[in-house]
């Protein structure tokens, strides 16, 4: 469910196109301050969630800088965007954005902090990658386990403000239920830093949704294998299952 930033396919991105970015990082009163409130995101990963949120956000007026280490494998996807999205390295993405959406397979972060380490510090990252045995080994996934997979994140990825969003279920469902009729799908979120998740719960509101912000530890719980995994709820039922006040 989250997306390889190494490898994508054509058709893929075909298909993402019709769902529908910092040169470096400011002060955190300038992301508040910017220009009718829109912000530059980097998307690191342009397969099915990093290219169905990204596209929401750039529909909602936000500049997008979509990367791999392709990058000339997004050209369809951000071709059918329009002019707000843009195409780069992970490297010009990082650069980009003060909020960096990491749409990778999880066992990608630990290369991704090694390779980038220092272009991290001070970002706001949404992470919504989920940590599977098959995929990203039993040893990274028993450390998401026993620290806690927000924790995990933002120890790998230092110096950053992890918020972790957008990791319940499938990308079609984010696609689906965007600004949907009636109460809009709500979209669990954690985080510590305060102005981290101020900025993450207005991204995933300009996306279609409706967010419920949890501390960093509380991300287990609906990180795949969790209780609220896979759940499709208001933000009043999701409110009551965390046992937030209405």
């Amino acid at each position: 469910m989250t997306d390889d930033v190494f490898h994508l396919d054509r058709r893929d991105f075909l298909k993402l196109a019709g769902v529908g970015l910092l040169a470096v990082s400011l002060p955190r009163f300038a992301l508040a301050q910017s220009a009718a409130g829109k912000v530059k995101i980097g998307v690191i990963g342009g397969g099915h969630i990093g290219g169905t949120i990204g596209g929401l956000w750039v529909k909602a007026g936000h500049p997008v800088l979509f990367s791999s280490r392709h990058p000339e494998e997004l050209k369809p996807l951000v071709d059918g965007l329009g002019p707000l999205a843009k195409a780069g390295t992970v490297a010009e993405a990082l650069d980009f954005g003060e909020v960096v959406l990491v749409a990778v397979p999880y066992k990608a972060i630990p290369d991704l902090a090694k390779e980038y380490g220092p272009k991290f510090v001070g970002k706001i990252v949404i992470d919504p990658a989920n940590a599977v045995a098959r995929r990203d080994g039993e040893e990274l996934l028993a450390e998401t386990k026993q620290k806690g997979i927000g924790n995990t994140t933002e120890g790998y990825l230092k110096g950053s403000h992890v918020v972790r969003a957008f990791n319940t279920m499938s990308y079609t469902n984010f696609a689906s239920q965007a600004h949907r009729a009636g109460d809009p799908m709500a979209i669990p979120i954690a985080g510590d830093d305060k102005h981290a998740v101020e900025v993450a719960s207005q991204l995933v509101r300009d996306a279609g949704f409706e967010p419920v912000a949890v501390p960093l530890a509380r991300a287990q719980e609906f990180a795949q294998g969790g209780p609220l995994y896979g759940q499709q709820l208001t933000a009043k039922e999701l409110r009551a299952r965390f046992g937030l006040p209405q």
